[in-house]
């Protein structure tokens, strides 16, 4: 998803507007986390970036996406662009120790 999105709208509450666009967000974010995995894949990585009006694009934290839409709405910003964009996670895989294996074997 690569999307501006406008605050502030002729005849529409921006109150109402703002829920809009986090509901439409939140709406995409569950759409992709309902594909199937490839493979080898474990989950999906969401990398983001967040501009206010006509800034540079930066890249941010996931859990941050509600945060910087409230802080551009509160500074008064006419418009936002949001992109989010999936990749494949891959949790590394923990290697067992020996130690663990035979002590659970004695009890």
């Amino acid at each position: 998803m690569k999307k501006t999105f406008k605050l502030k709208v002729e005849n529409k509450n921006s109150d109402r507007l703002l829920e809009a666009i986090k509901h439409e967000i939140r709406k995409y974010i569950k759409r992709e986390k309902r594909k199937t995995l490839p493979e080898d894949v474990d989950f999906w990585k969401f990398n983001c970036k967040f501009a206010k009006n006509d800034e540079e694009p930066k890249e941010i934290d996931f859990l941050d996406i509600t945060n910087c839409i409230n802080e551009a709405a509160s500074e008064g910003c006419e418009s936002f662009y949001m992109e989010i964009l999936t990749s494949e996670g891959i949790k590394p895989k923990k290697e067992v120790s020996e130690d663990k294996e035979e002590t659970s074997e004695e009890e």
